[in-house]
């Protein structure tokens, strides 16, 4: 694919998206933007599907799919190699997480409480089923389909979309603290380098997208847990 001018709006666009969401969220209710970081599941599922919207709009003005956009393959080459990926995939995920942590808060591990914060448990419930997927169909057409296919250039492929796609976790949710900002941006930072990269040598998309499932589900079935028990959140 050649270079495209407009990459650069779809690579910021969620991350506007986030802070236009939850700002307006905290002028309509009058709270600030720290008494509503619970509500980040939902607003990240409205704004996935709002996402996907934009991403139709755009394969349809380049006359293309989805699937084509992502460059999908329904024949696996091989099952255990998948398992690999996809175990790799978590670890890197779960390690620069921990590593921002340590760096940012001097804890190791460390979970930012807020992101598993409970919700009403049946809008809990509900997001197990919209968020890992909306979310896995948005970011990886975003970032990879459409992000690392606008570079020519092996590195520009690489880090340029793999910073936006580590951007945009730092406004999920929305807190104008600086260092919640750079512990945010740095838990993903290694693990969208390393998916960037798998993507663009040629690695398939249904292992990255299956990995990136599990670890929104993990993510829905915690909140779900302290929706259902409040208490737990001060052991976690």
């Amino acid at each position: 694919m050649k270079y495209n001018p407009k990459i650069w709006f779809v690579l910021l666009m969620r991350c506007l998206l986030f802070i236009a969401a939850f700002s307006i969220c905290s002028i309509i209710t009058q709270r600030n933007l720290t008494e509503i970081t619970h509500w980040w599941t939902i607003l990240a599922s409205f704004i996935n599907i709002v996402t996907i919207a934009i991403l139709w709009i755009i394969c349809k003005h380049d006359n293309t799919t989805y699937r084509e956009m992502i460059q999908y393959k329904k024949k696996q080459k091989s099952t255990f190699k998948g398992f690999l990926f996809i175990v790799t995939m978590l670890l890197i995920g779960i390690s620069g997480m921990y590593l921002a942590g340590g760096l940012c808060y001097g804890e190791f591990p460390y979970l930012a409480p807020m992101m598993i914060a409970p919700v009403n448990p049946y809008l809990a419930i509900l997001n197990i089923f919209i968020l890992p997927l909306t979310t896995t169909i948005a970011e990886e057409g975003v970032y990879l389909g459409y992000g690392v296919n606008s570079f020519a250039s092996k590195w520009e492929a690489v880090f340029i979309p793999a910073f936006f796609y580590a951007l945009q976790h730092s406004f999920i949710p929305t807190i104008f603290d600086i260092k919640f900002i750079i512990y945010r941006f740095l838990s993903f930072l290694p693990l969208t380098i390393w998916i960037c990269f798998q993507y663009y040598r040629g690695s398939s998309i249904s292992y990255i997208m299956t990995g990136h499932w599990i670890l929104n589900i993990a993510t829905t079935i915690q909140i779900v847990i302290t929706s259902f028990n409040p208490e737990l959140i001060v052991c976690w």
